[in-house]
């Protein structure tokens, strides 16, 4: 798989990593360049420990994806579902933000 093959089908999959925080909470954790993926840790691995060896392939598609490609589909994500945490991470603003939060889920999930 390629960057060019990944789609919002491939985001929409793991919408609960991306929705977890509540959109005002999502909001002050990047004003203040908080490591999302340390504060829900527990929940995170719970998550990951219970995907199949297929999901985890994709999720690791997703997690290697270029940045810029993973934000222009979260704003796809956000014109198909409304979801404000998708606007949210889809702003290139948070660009910084996002990269680390990815990074600290490709960490978490050493596959």
């Amino acid at each position: 798989m390629t960057d060019e093959t990944l789609t919002y089908d491939d985001i929409k999959e793991y919408e609960h990593l991306f929705t977890m925080a509540p959109p005002f909470v999502l909001e002050l954790m990047i004003k203040r360049n908080v490591n999302l993926v340390d504060k829900f840790r527990p929940t995170i691995a719970k998550y990951l420990q219970e995907l199949t060896p297929q999901q985890k392939q994709k999720l690791n598609h997703v997690l290697c994806a270029d940045t810029e490609r993973l934000q222009k589909l979260m704003f796809l994500a956000y014109k198909k579902t409304g979801k404000k945490q998708y606007y949210t991470l889809a702003n290139p603003a948070n660009r910084n933000f996002v990269e680390m939060n990815i990074n600290g889920i490709r960490q978490l999930a050493d596959f």
